[in-house]
């Protein structure tokens, strides 16, 4: 578990800056208030919530005195905005119109900027305007003056106001430190573009190397990650073919002002790590070519609603920057203000802030893949908000075997929905660790990266796909689709099965009589492609015409569900037809095959 420490301002008053925005070749949004922030120290340990990553760093840190108070204010309409439904360019990206277009989704009034007029009158009253939330039509503002915010809601265009967070004024002295696991290198004896190294498990589990080894690696997608910072991503080895090939489009702190988010909290790292890590024969991410933003939106030295708010508005420049998919490793349950805690009856996908947000994000046509949790095996055993969401991709864990993980947040969510949606590998997860080294992890943050990369491989290889219905092959390929449970909801998705299922479009095929041998006829190879309900040996021969055997083997194929088998070095086969057998422990497959 992350440990917490606490934080406030390094000066006071603090001062209204532009968040820092660095992008390639970004288009010019026409936006009068982009989000800005009180100045403050960059924040390196803290929590989000149960995550159980290792972290490797210590640190001091030493903050000033004053605590700055933060609240929340919605306003009542857009009536009077400048900006218009019918000229969505003015405050969205070709990109992002492009994906309404694409799922045929319209643009309406929560795309629409907050009226300009309303926060320049806000900020005469002398409120420093922090997040700004078109979806929701607030915003988030920072002031000492309690007696103002007691008597704004008497503004006519003010709907309501609430207090969101505060800046801690605690000197802190943090040593939070594990020692690096060993790479181990379990790649499986198969061929493979990649040389996975640690992360071999967590990808071919999935089956996800399949998509790579056809050349589906995340080119053209733009993946958001939002989290609590990104230590030392503009240095550590395994980034360096991001910033080679330009792959970081954007960064932006959505926290605090002027700060570096590549100097923040590691955690954001490590998870990016599992999906863009390219660092052959140690770790490789499951979109290592994709293109990405990087947004801090959680200050981990606090736990308040704010950072649902810095959230939403992180998830609404994602979208108007064109983003594919949004990854979060971030939940909320339990805020360092009780009064702000949400229950268990609050997990229903319309109550939490942040989970509205990402229901909103998902009406974008975005895929947004949410953590379940780690709280498991404590008396809060369910999952948190967002992960309630009923349009988001909600990942549990198990372990390298597919063993449920007893921290991983169960469902279902007290409307009775299936929570988590699938899982992968979140117990002894490889990923780039803040001392410098590939190192293992244990949360369920880690394993919902390992889906947001191979969801994006798997989006790539079949563009006419919305999001919704990604999701729902990604869960009719998983190994508990039928029979879906609390703990690993459908279970492990196949990330093979779930492209075949796209491109034949016949749910058939779950029922393990789907087989195909290809080419036919065939010159030097052959490939067998078969479903399995469990891991076991299959045996493949190949007899001419007379019934002599001329090809066979035994293989043990560890994958359920999907599953291919190449035969290589045919070309001495004399021309002629060819009976094909596969056998499994409940099936045989048969064919008849041409060799020119």
């Amino acid at each position: 578990m992350i440990k917490k420490i606490t934080a406030s301002p390094k000066s006071s008053p603090p001062e209204a800056e532009g968040a820092i925005n660095t992008m390639k070749n970004p288009e010019n949004l026409q936006d009068k208030h982009p989000a800005s922030f009180p100045f403050g120290v960059p924040i390196i340990i803290g929590r989000g919530w149960a995550f159980t990553i290792i972290l490797f760093f210590t640190f001091n840190i030493i903050f000033g005195q004053v605590a700055p108070d933060k609240y929340w204010i919605q306003f009542t309409d857009k009536n009077n905005t400048p900006y218009s439904i019918s000229n969505p360019q003015d405050f969205l990206t070709q990109k992002a119109i492009d994906r309404r277009t694409d799922q045929n989704i319209t643009i309406v009034e929560n795309d629409l900027p907050v009226d300009p007029v309303y926060i320049d009158s806000l900020e005469n009253l002398g409120l420093t305007i922090l997040n700004v939330s078109k979806w929701i039509n607030a915003v988030t503002v920072y002031t000492t003056d309690t007696l103002l915010i007691d008597t704004i809601e008497n503004i006519s265009f003010i709907a309501n106001s609430s207090k969101v967070g505060i800046l801690k004024s605690n000197n802190v002295s943090d040593n939070f430190f594990n020692a690096d696991l060993p790479i181990v290198n379990n790649t499986k004896s198969i061929k493979l573009f990649y040389d996975y190294g640690a992360a071999s498990n967590q990808i071919t589990m999935l089956n996800g190397h399949e998509l790579h080894d056809l050349g589906y690696r995340g080119q053209g997608m733009l993946i958001a990650v939002i989290d609590a910072g990104f230590f030392n991503v503009d240095s550590f080895p395994v980034f360096d073919s991001l910033w080679a090939n330009n792959q970081i489009i954007a960064t932006r702190d959505f926290v605090t002002s002027g700060s570096n988010i590549f100097d923040q909290h590691s955690h954001g790292m490590s998870v990016f790590s599992i999906i863009a890590g390219n660092l052959p024969g140690q770790l490789i991410g499951t979109a290592p070519e994709a293109d990405y933003l990087l947004l801090r939106s959680e200050d981990a030295g606090s736990e308040f609603t704010i950072e649902e708010d810095n959230w939403i508005s992180a998830a609404e420049y994602a979208d108007s920057l064109g983003v594919d998919i949004i990854n979060t490793s971030l939940g909320y349950e339990t805020f360092d203000d009780a009064s702000q805690d949400y229950t268990y009856n609050d997990m229903d996908g319309n109550t939490a802030k942040i989970t509205i947000g990402a229901d909103i994000a998902s009406s974008k046509g975005i895929l947004v893949v949410i953590s379940a949790g780690n709280s498991g095996d404590k008396p809060w055993h369910y999952v948190s908000a967002p992960a309630d969401a009923d349009s988001v991709l909600t990942v549990g864990s198990v372990d390298a075997t597919g063993v449920y993980s007893s921290f991983s947040s169960t469902g279902p969510t007290v409307d009775g929905r299936i929570k988590p949606n699938i899982t992968a590998q979140g117990g002894n997860t490889a990923c780039q660790t803040a001392g410098g080294s590939i190192g293992f992890g244990n949360g369920t943050s880690l394993s919902a990266p390992i889906i947001t990369g191979l969801a994006a491989c798997l989006w790539q290889a079949n563009p006419d796909v919305t999001s919704m219905e990604l999701i729902e092959y990604i869960e009719k390929s998983a190994n508990q689709y039928y029979s879906p449970d609390s703990l690993l909801g459908h279970g492990l998705p196949d990330f093979a099965l779930a492209h075949l299922l796209i491109q034949i479009k016949d749910e058939n095929i779950l029922n393990e009589d789907y087989y195909k041998f290809y080419p036919n006829p065939f010159a030097n190879e052959i490939n067998a492609e078969f479903l399995l309900a469990d891991s076991q040996i299959v045996t493949i021969e190949i007899f001419n015409v007379l019934g002599k055997t001329v090809y066979s083997n035994k293989i043990k194929k560890s994958h359920t569900m999907y599953n291919k088998i190449k035969i290589n070095n045919l070309s001495n086969f004399e021309s002629g037809i060819y009976i094909i057998k596969l056998t499994t422990e409940n099936k045989v497959y048969q064919g008849k095959i041409l060799k020119n």
